[in-house]
């Protein structure tokens, strides 16, 4: 975790508590370091961010609170990335649970049992769904965004330069 200096430097500059600041490292750790889901009342409630440039906040029509957001956002996954682990290793380019052949994924995030990962170099898309790991071949398609459902059925949609995926046109390797 980001140590307090780190926390009350972001907080300064960004115009927000470092309560704020901390609640939203932990969350962008969790997400390894390119995406989140929060909620804090300063960053406008619940909201889930993912680097490259997606941002939703719940108080959506407050477009200079977003941009706020969004910047503190970056800021707080850089100062994240840095950290070391124990082992020296960027925490954000740990694989703890996909193959570690694949390398370092472009997109991974997780809700309740459900977690995904995208590898776009080896064209590899990574489900664990409640520790049942399924790899699939993603082919030509380039996924470029994720959208994850709650509900007692969890599923995931995939977003491509071409369109929406779905996950039963790819091939399942593993």
């Amino acid at each position: 975790m980001l140590d307090q200096d780190d926390i009350d430097q972001l907080a300064a500059k960004h115009a927000v508590s470092a309560a704020a600041v901390a609640n939203l490292a932990e969350a962008i750790k969790r997400g390894g370091g390119s995406l989140a889901q929060f909620s804090h009342p300063e960053l406008g409630g619940t909201g889930q961010w993912m680097r490259g440039g997606m941002l939703m906040i719940g108080d959506m029509f407050n477009d200079r609170l977003k941009a706020r957001v969004a910047a503190l956002c970056i800021d707080v996954a850089d100062a994240v990335g840095k950290m070391p682990t124990a082992e020296g290793m960027r925490e954000d380019a740990r694989s703890d649970w996909w193959p570690a052949e694949f390398g370092i994924p472009s997109a991974v995030g997780a809700q309740n049992a459900m977690r995904y990962a995208f590898f776009p170099a080896s064209k590899r898309l990574v489900i664990d769904d409640n520790g049942q790991i399924c790899t699939f071949d993603t082919g030509e398609h380039v996924i470029v965004g994720v959208s994850q459902q709650q509900s007692r059925a969890q599923s995931l949609a995939f977003a491509t330069v071409k369109g929406t995926l779905d996950l039963a046109s790819l091939t399942r390797i593993k």
